[in-house]
């Protein structure tokens, strides 16, 4: 029962881990890869206008997220107007208000739209049945007539939106269509004969996208319900379905500008297209912390540094039990080389590994002097420390007095740490001899180079630093490397006689 409890919590980790993971990569979009660019586009919307002279409002229509975009951030620019944004039944609205303005006015809305195309939808409610249509005669016959050819010629509401648009284009388009398009713009008429037919439908807008388009307008499109799930058709062709560079600006059926004490109103837009780190693009959904979206990016950015080193620990870890268990490698302390592998990313290998070699062979010089004066423990560690801090401050004067600026980084040494392992290798080396105290101590460093070349790694860097589901993963594989009870590889040196013989 005991094999199968721990059993059930080594799969306990690796599930919950695995899923952690995967949920952090698929809701919130974080890459798997440190280098992984997303398309970001930058899109400015003007509005201008002739104010009267007296108080004047501005309410515009806002992008919300949806299907291939997830907004990111956005700005506005309103010199002398106060700005509140507006929420009514999943869509967005900008209101600017001043009490006095005067001659030519403009107004700037910016905004960054992530291209995401598992981002979905926000639920939008259907528009309310309308039973008030009137149709002034003739108009009235000639719209029953294009009803009832195309309801005839459909099997539900897609199929039927899809018939009367075409019914509508240049090829199809019959005598009561050209009857109705001399009194009705074509998006409105198409959304009315819709609404009379029975079938839920509006008129929404969006902005085309196109990389380095300046005073581009608004397009028109129709939003067809059929139940829960509704579909967009263009009104001049009749094409079924959202184009990959179509932004919904305003999907709720109401005006995309209204302006308040003004004339001559109008909205531009320009638009700039550019690559951007996928770990940045994502960063301001990161910060939102959920209990499943458990987040480091919450915090500051000095703590974030931080836990970016500490996070890594583990994978040092998970070196230091393989090597030492698997494979049989003696070092001098248990966690000793993960500590001096921290220090090696901060030093660089190179220069770390000769300042550690440096600090370690001149302090066992002193501690050898300081074993014959008969010191007790305490004092004898203390003095040791005292002494790893003299030698790594003499070593960072003189690299910086000769021109090297490398050694000023030795001081990212754990002093203590190097203090007790100067004092195990001297004790070691007392009572086993050099040859073990070179075993003991190549072991150490070997291990701390394994770590640094594995902690140091851009992709685990990112991956321990984006998904906090790793770690227990970690945990899971510790657990397991920890009841190992087989031979290390070292150890099968003592088998080879018999494979020769």
């Amino acid at each position: 029962m005991s094999r199968l409890s721990f059993y059930l919590i080594v799969a306990l980790l690796v599930t919950a881990g695995a899923a952690l993971t995967i949920h952090r990569h698929v809701q919130f979009e974080v890459p798997w890869t440190p280098g992984e660019q997303r398309q970001v586009w930058e899109i400015q919307a003007q509005v201008s206008f002739i104010a009267g002279g007296g108080p004047a409002k501005v309410n515009m229509a806002l992008p919300t997220n949806q299907h291939g975009y997830r907004i990111l951030t956005e700005h506005t620019a309103s010199p002398g107007y106060g700005l509140t944004f507006l929420e009514d039944n999943g869509s967005r609205r900008a209101e600017w208000a001043t009490r006095e303005a005067q001659g030519d006015q403009q107004l700037y809305y910016s905004v960054q739209a992530l291209e995401s195309p598992s981002t979905r939808h926000a639920d939008v409610a259907p528009p309310q049945a309308r039973n008030d249509i009137v149709w002034e005669s003739p108009y009235d016959t000639a719209a029953s007539q294009v009803i009832e050819r195309a309801w005839s010629r459909s099997a539900d509401a897609y199929s039927f939106a899809r018939q009367l648009i075409s019914d509508f284009t240049d090829e199809r388009e019959g005598e009561n269509a050209r009857l109705l398009l001399t009194q009705f713009d074509r998006t409105p008429l198409l959304v009315r004969l819709l609404n009379q037919a029975g079938v839920s439908a509006r008129q929404v807008s969006g902005l085309l996208l196109e990389d380095g388009r300046r005073r581009q307008r608004l397009t028109s499109w129709i939003q067809v319900f059929d139940g829960n799930e509704w579909a967009l058709f263009d009104p001049r062709t009749g094409e079924q379905g959202k184009p990959e560079n179509l932004l919904l600006w305003e999907s709720a059926g109401q005006a995309v500008l209204e302006v308040e004490g003004g004339s001559n109103s109008r909205v531009d837009f320009s638009m700039l297209s550019r690559n951007q780190p996928a770990a940045s693009a994502v960063r301001s959904q990161l910060v939102e912390d959920t209990l499943l979206n458990f987040s480091i990016h919450s915090l500051p950015l000095e703590e974030q540094a931080l836990f970016q080193t500490i996070l890594l620990i583990p994978i040092g870890a998970l070196v230091v039990v393989l090597l030492r268990v698997i494979v049989g490698i003696k070092t001098s302390g248990t966690f000793m080389p993960v500590l001096i592998a921290l220090a090696f990313i901060q030093t660089s290998l190179l220069t770390g590994i000769v300042g550690f070699l440096m600090v370690v062979a001149v302090g066992l010089v002193i501690r050898n002097y300081l074993s014959y004066l008969n010191l007790l423990l305490v004092a004898r560690v203390s003095a040791v420390i005292i002494t790893v801090i003299a030698i790594i401050s003499l070593f960072s004067v003189i690299s910086y007095r000769v021109g090297l600026n490398a050694g000023l980084t030795i001081t990212f040494f754990p002093m203590i740490i190097l203090a007790w392992t100067i004092e195990r290798m001297s004790i070691l080396w007392e009572e086993e001899g050099p040859k073990e105290v070179l075993i003991q101590g190549g072991g150490s460093l070997l291990t701390a180079v394994l770590a640094y070349l594995a902690m140091n790694n851009p992709w685990i860097r990112h991956i321990t630093f984006n998904f906090l589901g790793v770690q227990l993963i970690l945990m899971a594989l510790i657990l397991l490397l920890g009841n190992y009870t087989g031979y290390r590889l070292l150890e099968l040196r003592r088998f080879k006689p018999v494979t020769e013989d």
